[in-house]
């Protein structure tokens, strides 16, 4: 469990650097600056969430055979997708039903700080 976290939260960061390049670089004048903000929300809350894949590998190291640290872990990663990915698809696309999913991952977010929490209260001494 440790490494897979570790492996996708570095993953995650270094997409999220490269996305926010192609964003700074590439996108500009070629998409409205609404849809590069959009743009914009997508890559700062992969790179958060990429940094709370690296915690939860970590964490993983000391507790690892925490189901709620795997969950989190998992939602995490599922929100990443979700969230970011759709409204990166929202911005270059400018498909306007994909905002209706973005909730979703942000909704995978909130329960995997969740279940970080809780997983802390009752694991960690």
């Amino acid at each position: 469990m440790a490494k897979t976290f570790l492996f996708l939260g570095a993953i995650n960061a270094f997409l999220s650097v490269a996305l926010g390049a192609f964003g700074a670089h590439a996108l500009r004048g070629r998409i409205t600056p609404d849809m590069l903000d959009i743009y914009h929300t997508g890559v700062q809350y992969q790179i958060f969430h990429a940094l709370g894949l690296i915690l939860i590998g970590i964490l993983a190291i000391h507790f690892p055979n925490s189901g709620l640290l795997r969950w989190s872990g998992w939602l995490m990663f599922f929100g990443i997708v979700i969230f970011s990915g759709s409204l990166y698809i929202l911005a270059i696309t400018g498909i306007t039903w994909l905002g209706a999913i973005t909730p979703i991952g942000g909704t995978a977010f909130l329960f995997s700080w969740l279940l970080l929490a809780i997983m802390a209260l009752k694991t960690v001494s």
